[in-house]
């Protein structure tokens, strides 16, 4: 138990390390180049290779995770990320617009590879430790599940918030220079500290058997597209840019994002207290997850609506909306994130969860699409009426989720 704790603790803190910086950058990438005159739908373009390369990293990730070990796997995040850093700073503003949107989105997609990369590796060594731990204290691994997620996003928040203020006060470039830093740091700590065979066993031998999943993965990995899609539809372009173009100066962007976020993530940390947990793991998580999405898609909606009559104080009305979003969706990312590591079976953990992050990546790689996309087209109402016909289609999914645990292991929780 106390050797499982221990790995666990060092993972978080490894993780909350590369959250940090991660969105950071998003801050960086999206004030600095709306300051130089990038329209919505070029911002958008820039975070599309990131979110791509999520998809393929997460299902790769998984696989050399099984194959060589959680740490070497962690080992390769972090370090891509500093060469995905180095990169970026080298951008000479002497460029042209083309060739400065291509390093950017070459840089970007690299930094992609290594979010997934590390976060396929985090989640999958949850399983691995809370699998250590066994049945010595029930509901173990939901609250792992929920504790490392809510806190890595609160961490992810507090980097929105330095990443707009390293701008004003450090700049573009040496903002990128200690973010590698701090990582090189983590990077050390890392491979110090956590045993090198963490999480090996035997992969999958074929395309079609790590594909192979149970219904209860792939309808998880469906829903969780169109989940995180109807969130960034609106937070990637969207409101930030809504809020800037209404007086917002960076600072005060990047602090409202960092709120909702660390908002967000203590929300998500909170989850076990607010869903009733079942005695199997599956029976009330099941349904929870589905009335918690169906509260979901009635408050874009509304928001929209709002946007439509021109509501007064509309800035404060969005931002308060907002926040009730970030509260429910908090509970419903919580939830899910616990039933994908249910769902799958200790031995493949990293498989199973590397196919379920995938679809996360998809969903953000559309959502940021159709962040730019949307709002060019029609402003926020859009993008806030994207959000909501992406969580009607979420509900839909989840009454597709079986109740009853159908991998061979039963789940630690």
């Amino acid at each position: 138990m106390q050797h499982a704790a221990r790995n666990y603790a060092i993972v978080t803190a490894a993780y909350w390390g590369f959250t940090l910086t991660d969105g950071a950058l998003r801050m960086l990438v999206l004030l600095h180049f709306y300051r130089l005159g990038y329209t919505p739908f070029v911002l958008a373009f820039l975070f599309l290779l990131y979110e791509a390369a999520g998809v393929v990293a997460n299902l790769i990730g998984g696989w050399l995770a099984i194959r060589f070990g959680i740490t070497a796997m962690l080992m390769v995040g972090l370090t891509t990320q500093i060469i995905g850093f180095t990169l970026l700073s080298q951008l000479d503003p002497e460029w042209t617009v083309a060739m400065s949107v291509a390093w950017v989105l070459v840089a970007q997609g690299i930094c992609g590879v290594a979010k997934d990369l590390t976060k396929t590796a985090s989640k999958s060594a949850i399983k691995v430790t809370a699998a250590q731990v066994g049945n010595q204290e029930a509901g173990q691994l939901f609250r792992w599940v929920a504790w490392f997620t809510g806190s890595k996003n609160a961490m992810k928040g507090v980097g929105f918030f330095l990443g707009g203020l390293m701008l004003q006060t450090l700049g573009f470039q040496w903002s990128l220079w200690s973010m590698a830093g701090l990582l090189a740091v983590i990077l050390l700590g890392v491979v110090l500290s956590l045993p090198p065979l963490m999480g090996k066993s035997r992969a999958s031998k074929s395309v079609r058997e790590l594909f192979a999943k149970n219904p209860g993965i792939n309808a998880l990995a469906a829903a969780r597209i169109v989940l995180f899609g109807a969130r960034d539809v609106w937070f990637v372009v969207g409101v930030p840019v809504y809020l800037y173009s209404a007086g917002w100066t960076f600072s005060m962007v990047g602090g409202f994002l960092a709120a909702w976020t660390i908002g967000y993530g203590l929300v998500q940390a909170l989850a076990p207290q607010l869903v009733r947990r079942s005695h199997d793991g599956l029976s009330r998580e099941v349904p929870a997850a589905r009335s918690w999405s169906a509260a979901l898609m009635v408050i874009p909606a509304a928001l929209a609506v709002a946007v439509y009559a021109d509501a007064p104080q509309l800035q404060w009305l969005i931002v308060g909306g907002l926040g009730i979003f970030g509260f429910v969706f908090a509970v419903n990312s919580s939830v899910h994130s616990y039933l994908i590591l249910a769902y799958a079976g200790s031995e493949k953990a990293a498989e199973d969860v590397g196919f379920y992050y995938a679809a996360n990546a998809l969903g953000r790689f559309m959502g940021t699409l159709l962040s730019g996309l949307l709002y060019q087209w029609g402003g926020l109402i859009y993008a806030l009426l994207g959000s909501a016909l992406m969580l009607f289609i979420c509900w839909l999914i989840t009454l597709k989720l079986p109740e009853g645990l159908l991998s061979t292991e039963k789940a630690t929780a």
